[in-house]
């Protein structure tokens, strides 16, 4: 009998601190990924590696892996044929969907992407790129880039331009390319280089994808499926607190009017009989201003908690 295997591929780069934090969350520790392209888990049934995220979704096609997490970007540039089992919403530093943006220097004349018909754009993300710009009809010249997109739209530093009537056309000259597409989050590091967008070539979250074969093995898809129900917990979680407190069967209805509406909380019998304990999931956005509402209510011993894993 075969042994009883997932392989599965992890993001490597700015998605691994994120992603080795999302899996202790949902109960798997993950080891040595630092000096390892194979990290170790604490489940005998994973066989864990660790690639560039742009290189998850190909491997997974081609059944060198029978799942992995990546971006949504990268399965669609690499054309990739996978089962998408799951949208997982992290990413390094925020929950929102990442951006592929189109952006020009801060002083190009061009505001739309019609603009820059003829012109050369540089991007990682090549054949997506090149799909926006044939959609739209428009004749551009898309390279590849390496890395450090931002700068080939800077000029040189010592460039000096004597001929005001063509300044214009000589920094078009001095730059390497005339757009990016390049990904962002927050835009902080388009502005720092001083990068204006002008559209959104396509939006991307994380997502948990398998193998179409991997998928019809009985073993390996509820392998995938256990795994993503943890995953989608914890993702869940992390933006979430538990609260819990004490009050006065008196103050139980002004108590649950100070409560969100949509919330329904657990409510448990105390030994003494005059008071109640509640217990309740909220955001951690209104934690900060509901606890003082509450304490006015005559709630007591109030406690709030982070939590590693929401099931729906």
């Amino acid at each position: 009998m075969a042994e009883k295997i997932l392989k599965l591929g992890i993001p490597a780069g700015s998605l691994r601190k994120a992603t080795i934090e999302l899996f202790r969350k949902a109960g798997f520790h993950i080891s040595g990924s630092e000096r390892s392209y194979f990290p170790n888990i604490d489940d005998e049934q994973i066989d864990l590696l660790m690639l560039r995220a742009q290189e998850i979704s190909r491997y997974v096609a081609d059944g060198a892996l029978d799942a992995g997490i990546t971006g949504y970007d990268w399965i669609m540039e690499n054309d990739s044929d996978v089962v998408e089992v799951s949208e997982l919403a992290y990413s390094k530093s925020t929950s929102k969907p990442a951006r592929w943006v189109l952006a020009v220097p801060e002083d190009s004349k061009v505001t739309k992407p019609q603009g820059l018909q003829g012109r050369t754009v540089a991007t990682e993300l090549v054949n997506v790129t090149r799909k926006y710009f044939s959609e739209k009809k428009i004749d551009v010249k898309v390279e590849f880039s390496w890395g450090a997109t931002e700068v080939k739209t800077q000029l040189a530093p010592d460039t000096i331009y004597e001929d005001a009537d063509t300044i214009s056309e000589n920094k078009a000259q001095a730059r390497l390319v005339d757009a990016i597409v390049e990904l962002t989050e927050t835009g902080s590091s388009l502005r720092a280089n001083n990068l204006r967008i002008i559209d959104t070539v396509i939006t991307s979250t994380t997502r948990f994808i398998a193998n179409k074969q991997a998928w019809k093995n009985k073993f390996k898809r509820e392998k995938i499926e256990n795994i993503v129900i943890l995953l989608k917990a914890a993702v869940d979680a992390r933006s979430k607190v538990g609260l819990k407190m004490n009050i006065k069967k008196t103050d139980l209805e002004s108590i649950l009017k100070v409560l969100p509406a949509e919330k329904s909380p657990t409510i448990s019998n105390l030994v003494d009989s005059e008071y109640v304990a509640i217990e309740v999931i909220i955001e951690d956005t209104i934690e900060r201003s509901l606890v003082p509402a509450l304490k006015r209510a005559g709630a007591s011993g109030i406690i709030t908690y982070p939590l590693n894993k929401v099931i729906h």
